[in-house]
């Protein structure tokens, strides 16, 4: 996912033959990404779960209605997970994002990215 953020610009590219460059291709699927639910993993161990809202070139990611869930040897069995609200993650500290599984059939070929 972060290489996909990386080469997508502030513009839309149409080829010669009217088919949409890979730039304009990246941000449609970024587009069609949004509100959806995302698990990040984070280098800290931590996983944060929220409404994707936004990105930009530096790979930076928000979230909305954000939840932190600590790092566990149990998946996620440790307690209660920690409300954040709104959340913004450093491009540099995203490990792994994920499209949650109720949305996957929305996606195709986003289902789990590194």
């Amino acid at each position: 996912m972060a290489k996909m953020i990386e080469e997508n610009g502030p513009s839309s590219h149409i080829g010669m033959q009217g088919e949409l460059s890979s730039s304009s291709r990246g941000r449609q699927k970024l587009e069609s990404l949004l509100n959806k639910n995302m698990r990040i993993r984070m280098t800290d161990g931590r996983t944060l779960v929220g409404l994707f809202l936004c990105t930009d070139r530096d790979c930076n990611v928000i979230l909305g209605s954000a939840q932190e869930f600590l790092k566990s040897s149990d998946s996620f069995s440790q307690g209660e997970p920690r409300v954040l609200g709104l959340a913004m993650i450093p491009g540099h500290h995203v490990v792994s994002i994920e499209v949650e599984s109720d949305s996957l059939a929305d996606t195709q070929g986003f289902g789990s990215s590194h």
